[in-house]
This record gives structure tokens, sequence and C-alpha cells, in this order.
């Protein structure tokens, strides 16, 4: 079956870097990586702590909102509001995602 308009979009971007990463490490040059989400130093303590705290407590052990918080939904139709004046409703037209690729 044939999927224009999805053949049609750009390749991915980050995976198309990934790739061009991994082949200069294949060939022993050394990468320096400025990708966002890749940091090279351990996470503070504190923050790990906290992370561990949160993830021992029950009521986090649950799936999010799949539309979203409540409060970012609102927050995201008062801003199409004001700059596009368009009236969305947070409950029925407005939803997060991880991404338009992921």
């Amino acid at each position: 079956m044939e999927f224009r308009r999805i053949n049609g979009l750009p390749p991915y971007v980050f995976a198309a870097i990934n790739g061009l990463k991994a082949a200069a490490r294949a060939e022993g040059r050394d990468v320096v990586d400025f990708g966002f989400g890749n940091p090279d130093l351990p996470s503070p303590d504190i923050a790990v702590a906290k992370l561990a705290e949160a993830a021992y407590n029950p009521k986090n052990h649950r799936y999010s909102a799949s539309k979203g918080i409540p409060h970012l939904r609102l927050a995201m139709a008062n801003r199409y509001k004001m700059l596009f004046d368009v009236d969305l409703d947070p409950e029925t037209e407005v939803v997060t995602t991880i991404g338009a690729k992921e």
C-alpha cells in the first residue's frame, strides 16, 4: 500500500544526525554531542534522590491523563485565543502529545 503523504514527509532529523554520529565514531573520530537531552555529566544527587522518592510513591504508579494535564490544556487554549483569536474548548479540542513523529 502506498502512503504518498507519509512518504512525502522529510526524514526524521534526529535519526539522520544519530546515523552521522555513529558513522563518525565508527571511523574513530572524536564526536562531541551537542544534541539536546544528552548530558555528559551525571545528574545532581538531589535530582536522583527526588526521582527515587517519587518512584516509590504509589500515587505516581498510574498513567498521566491521556489528553494532557487539564491546566496545561487550558493554558494552550488561552494562548490560541490571545495569538489567533481562536476559541478552543480545552476539554474537547486540545490534547498534548509527545510529538508528531514520535
